[in-house]
């Protein structure tokens, strides 16, 4: 059976939508993931296009309200954001939490290639993190 994992930050168009698709594209023998924020807003272009320039599509993705999973059997909550760390410490129902901060690539100023290289390292950590808290075996 699946471990169920959501990913949380603020506005569910960055941090957290990529590491759903990550998840979901490298780990999906063992996990299934999901994300939300605690504002809705819309899955950023700039985070398609760096996932797609790994080979993961998160096109289909969209935004979605932390609310829409308190009903779900959730195994692990990560909030990958001071910001939803400080609104949602604890969630309902989950087995497990942890907090791990990233910078919020959406911040990113200046031309085009700037702000893609700053998703393209955040989008870098949130993978390593991905595959050391994720990748190895359970015993």
């Amino acid at each position: 059976m699946k471990r169920k994992v959501l990913f949380i930050c603020t506005h569910n168009s960055a941090r957290s939508q990529m590491a759903e698709g990550y998840v979901n594209a490298r780990y999906s023998d063992r996990y299934e993931g999901f994300s939300a924020g605690t504002e809705v807003t819309r899955v950023h272009p700039l985070a398609i296009r760096v996932m797609n320039e790994i080979g993961i599509d998160i096109s289909h993705q969209k935004s979605k309200e932390l609310e829409e999973f308190f009903d779900y059997e959730i195994d692990t909550v990560v909030t990958v954001c001071d910001g939803a760390n400080a609104v949602c410490p604890m969630f309902p129902g989950a087995k497990e939490t942890i907090h791990v901060s990233f910078p919020d690539p959406s911040s990113a100023t200046g031309t085009e290639d700037i702000q893609l290289e700053m998703f393209r390292r955040v989008r870098d950590d949130i993978l390593s993190f991905i595959d050391q808290q994720f990748g190895k075996k359970d015993t």
